[in-house]
């Protein structure tokens, strides 16, 4: 891009741009080690822009975990408060109003238009670190499919060019012509100039799902783990014709609709009319394949679709409802403190993947291999269902002896089976017996008097400056 066109592409986006300046956002993230407390604040900045309905556009990792929130105009030293209207962490997208009438000013929004093909040129605009000027950045597109957004840890629909995406940059616009071809917002670990740009379909998506609901509504799944059947063995084994193309289902999860209409080995042929390939790949434009989690992903809450399926060499044409579903052990937890509860020094906490995030950037190898095998692998068996895990142990003659237990599931409290961490909290507060008796994974047991344990916590809770010994959200259900 010439010096004159990159100048009147900047006069043409001034009207439509905003900055976060440096000291805009004021995130302060959770220490899930520490529950009942935050880390230290910290400063961060990205970039937006203004859609119709004066909106703001911008990625959600820019305003995770935020306090507060300030943007100022492209070109203008003043400074606005702006509140989040919506955030959806899956897509990394966020929305956000500005109530001051001076803000918008002059201001006018910034179109959407469509996904780019192969090889088309976008501009990347926004405001990377290292100065406080616009920048415009050159790319081609050079992949589009899905990939794994890093932020929200779901596969979604990205664009993939050729152009550094650089911390700053993060919430700014791809412009193709005069209209938005994407919103920046991540770039590929370990290699030079391959950013990824969110898509104009993902991004209606969410703001069409938000209009409706007037909340984010999060993107649907099937609720099944399917295997190609690229293997002519295979296709054999499940009486697969020679015409016939599908994927097998090898697991479906327990809550879904599907648990009540697919099965096991049953081959999944077509999603709403459009075979599927035994590579798990659907037709996309021009001589293009992306896996058919696409197909599923765009459709909204609950939406049907007709899925054409093989089973016992038979075709049936089933109906399924789609919804959003959420794991057993949650793979982003934003914008809310961690759970915890605090009986004799034993620290109860939900299971989560932010959780084991803790133990650093390789937490995969370095946190406690069972727990993080569960929190990949494991499905719900029932509504609202999480793994409480006994977190650490505080120290006190009233739990010597059972500090080398924390990191274990919590499997029953007195004989009855832990459901959730309000369930645990529950079944201790409303103890009635002489002893408390806590059944832990790998057949551990940990047994308290109750009398003892109830006084010997709040010494515990004042030794430790800890002002409660259970989380807002359990004080909130003790109340009601």
């Amino acid at each position: 891009m010439n010096l004159i066109r990159q100048q009147m592409l900047i006069q043409q986006l001034s009207l439509h741009w905003i900055l976060w300046s440096k000291f805009s956002l004021c995130p302060a993230s959770p220490n899930y080690f520490l529950p009942w407390q935050n880390k230290s604040q910290r400063e961060t900045m990205g970039s937006g822009f203004v859609i119709s309905g004066r909106r703001i556009l911008t990625n959600a990792h820019v305003v995770a975990d935020h306090t507060f929130v300030l943007v100022r105009k492209h070109g203008s030293p003043t400074k606005y408060r702006a509140e989040i209207k919506a955030v959806g962490h899956e897509c990394d997208l966020a929305i956000l109003i500005v109530e001051n009438e001076e803000f918008w000013k002059g201001m006018s929004f910034l179109e959407l238009g469509d996904i780019p093909f192969l090889q088309e040129a976008v501009a990347v605009v926004g405001y990377p670190q290292g100065g406080d000027n616009i920048s415009v950045t050159k790319g081609v597109v050079s992949r589009v499919e899905p990939t794994q957004y890093v932020h929200g840890a779901s596969q979604l629909m990205a664009i993939q060019i050729d152009a550094a995406i650089n911390p700053g940059n993060s919430g700014g616009p791809a412009i193709m012509g005069n209209k938005v071809a994407g919103v920046a917002f991540q770039n590929l670990s370990g290699a030079e100039n391959i950013g990824y740009i969110i898509p104009v379909p993902v991004i209606m998506r969410f703001i069409s799902g938000v209009e409706e609901s007037g909340k984010y509504v999060g993107f649907c799944s099937l609720g099944l783990s399917c295997q190609p059947t690229e293997n002519v063995h295979l296709r054999r084994h499940f009486q697969m014709r020679a015409d016939l193309t599908g994927v097998l289902v090898s697991k479906v999860n327990p809550l879904s609709d599907a648990h009540k209409i697919l099965k096991k080995d049953d081959i999944i042929l077509a999603f709403d009319g459009v075979p599927i390939a035994n590579d798990g790949t659907v037709p996309f434009r021009n001589r293009e394949r992306i896996t058919f989690d696409h197909l599923v992903t765009m459709k909204k809450p609950n939406e049907t679709a007709m899925i054409r399926i093989l089973r016992n060499a038979e075709e049936h044409e089933l109906s399924i409802t789609l919804r959003p579903l959420q794991p057993l052990v949650p793979v982003h937890q934003f914008d809310k403190l961690p759970s915890y509860y605090i009986f004799a020094g034993l620290v109860f906490v939900p299971l989560t993947q932010p959780y084991l995030h803790e133990y650093g950037e390789d937490w995969y190898n370095t946190s406690p291999r069972r727990l993080c095998e569960r929190a990949l692998r494991e499905l719900p068996k029932k509504a609202n269902q999480q793994l409480v895990i006994l977190s650490q142990v505080l120290m006190d003659d009233i739990n010597a002896g059972y500090e080398r237990l924390a990191e274990l599931q919590v499997m029953k409290v007195n004989g009855t089976e832990v459901e959730n961490l309000k369930h645990l909290c529950k079944l201790v507060e409303k103890c009635d017996a002489e002893n408390v008796r806590f059944d832990l994974d790998d057949d551990r047991v940990i047994a308290l008097n109750y009398g003892l344990a109830k006084i010997a916590t709040s010494k515990i809770l004042k030794r430790h400056r800890i002002p409660f010994p259970l989380s807002n959200d359990l004080i909130d259900e003790e109340k009601n």
